[in-house]
């Protein structure tokens, strides 16, 4: 245990010196966030297939209930239910496109984390970064409850509860609660939370703030606080559900799903709900109710509850889906939260774009057409006007454009085919074009997977730290 306080002393004195220019101190935010006991209460766990490479090292930290798939280094640092996933790292010999360059591989990517705190995070995804195309590092940073770190390496940042970090490598900066920034690299900024920034250089530039009274009705987070707000309490009022499938060393995969599809052992699956061909549901993801058509995907930390979903759906990390209809290639960006009731559905048409980050909270029915881009704050028709447009009017704007809080420059037309490019891709990766011989994915590849779990020392000075490990073929 004093090892364990001595650790966290350290990170929040290495992260603080980074952030010092910003004025900014992490201390009042963790220090007691997380009891000390709940740091070594649970075991950690890692993923085995034959499609990944094989390679953990752990050293000097604690991984309290957190998963690792992929290649991972974890040093002086402290992870608590995080999930770490390298099923996408860039492999030994292939090219890495970054602009007019194409990059050599020379080595598999490994994910490392250093001198860090990691708080119910996800990191996925590889690093976009050019200057360490075989490295994705973070280091000296703060992650707050359900934050992704996105392919994004990190030096010296904080992250707020609900934030996202997508594409973007960014050093020395603080993100707030509930911020979305794809913004290829950022430095010595402080973002205010409920930001929603995309950026491409020279092609377009997306802009969201919510208003702060609106904000905090979802997600507050103060100092010496934990964090409050529907998010929150959402996301808590069913943890307890998780804490059957932790607990218990075998679980039945339900009868009703496809071999083409793929039912994650850390998942919670509950009655009526429907899995079809092609379909990758992940960890710590929670379906009640809930049909998922051919080649849909829940990432992690997804609560798709009775809800349908008609197939080829994206629901990025984080993102939630109550009492909806959703026609087919709807695009759920990470963290949204699309909540209707029994009595007021929700109906997303076909092949739209829900962004990053956004609320859609009604108590009246709202269909919203099909091929619409939405963003913010919904919750009636009125809100529906400035917060959303079809996308064939989007990808004719040129130059710049405003529409309520959303501001935007460049080209819509290069933002839209991003987007579809990226959603394509996603599929494509989870295996949803699988046709039984080719296009595997996620969703085929993870049927063959084991996990094994390792913990921490259970007392003494090193209570609550893991021992020195490695793990390779």
């Amino acid at each position: 245990m004093q090892v364990l306080e001595k650790l966290l002393d350290r990170i929040i004195q290495r992260v603080n010196i980074n952030l010092r220019e910003l004025g900014f101190d992490v201390a009042p935010y963790v220090r007691e966030l997380i009891q000390r006991k709940q740091m070594f209460k649970f075991y950690a766990f890692y993923g085995i297939t034959p499609h990944h490479p094989l390679n953990f090292q752990f050293t000097h930290s604690n991984l309290a209930g957190s998963y690792f798939l992929g290649s991972c280094r974890v040093t002086n640092s402290l992870l608590y239910k995080s999930d770490i996933r390298g099923d996408e790292l860039k492999k030994k010999g292939t090219l890495f496109q970054f602009q007019d360059f194409e990059i050599p591989i020379t080595r598999d990517e490994q994910i490392e984390i250093e001198d860090s705190f990691l708080i119910k995070t996800l990191v996925h995804n590889y690093s976009h970064d050019p200057e360490t195309p075989e490295k994705f590092f973070i280091k000296d940073t703060i992650s707050m409850h359900y934050a992704n770190i996105h392919g994004s390496p990190s030096y010296g940042c904080f992250l707020g509860p609900f934030s996202t970090v997508d594409l973007t490598t960014m050093r020395d900066c603080v993100i707030g609660a509930f911020s979305y920034i794809q913004a290829g690299e950022i430095s010595h900024i402080k973002i205010d939370p409920g930001t929603v920034w995309v950026r491409s250089p020279d092609k377009f530039n997306f802009l969201y703030r919510y208003e702060k009274n609106q904000l905090n009705k979802y997600i507050d987070f103060t100092p010496g606080n934990r964090p409050k707000g529907l998010l929150f309490d959402f996301v808590e009022d069913h943890k307890k559900e998780f804490e059957r499938i932790f607990a218990l060393v075998n679980i039945e995969t339900p009868r009703s799903v496809p071999g083409s599809a793929s039912l994650d052992r850390y998942a919670v699956i509950k009655p009526h709900t429907n899995i079809s061909e092609n379909v990758l549901v992940a960890q710590r993801a929670y379906l009640k109710n809930a049909w998922l058509g051919k080649g849909a995907n829940a990432q992690e930390n997804c609560y798709i509850i009775n809800s349908r979903l008609e197939g080829y759906n994206v629901t990025a990390h984080g993102g939630k889906i109550i009492e909806a209809d959703l026609g087919k290639k709807v695009f759920v960006g990470f963290n949204s939260f699309l909540r209707g009731s029994p009595d007021a559905r929700l109906t997303i048409g076909k092949e739209s774009i829900i962004m990053p980050h956004t609320i859609i909270d009604i108590s009246d029915p709202l269909t919203i057409p099909p091929a619409h881009i939405i963003w913010g704050l919904v919750t009636n028709k009125k809100d529906l006007e400035t917060n959303s447009m079809p996308i064939s009017e989007f990808s004719k704007i040129e130059t710049k454009f405003s529409l309520g809080n959303m501001i935007f420059e460049g080209s819509g037309a290069s933002f839209i085919s991003a987007f579809r490019h990226r959603i394509d891709h996603i599929l494509e990766a989870n295996g949803a074009f699988f046709n039984g011989a080719e296009n595997k994915g996620h969703a085929q590849k993870n049927q063959s997977i084991s996990f094994n779990t390792i913990q921490p020392y259970p007392m003494g000075e090193l209570k609550g730290l893991y021992p020195s490990i490695i793990i390779q073929p």
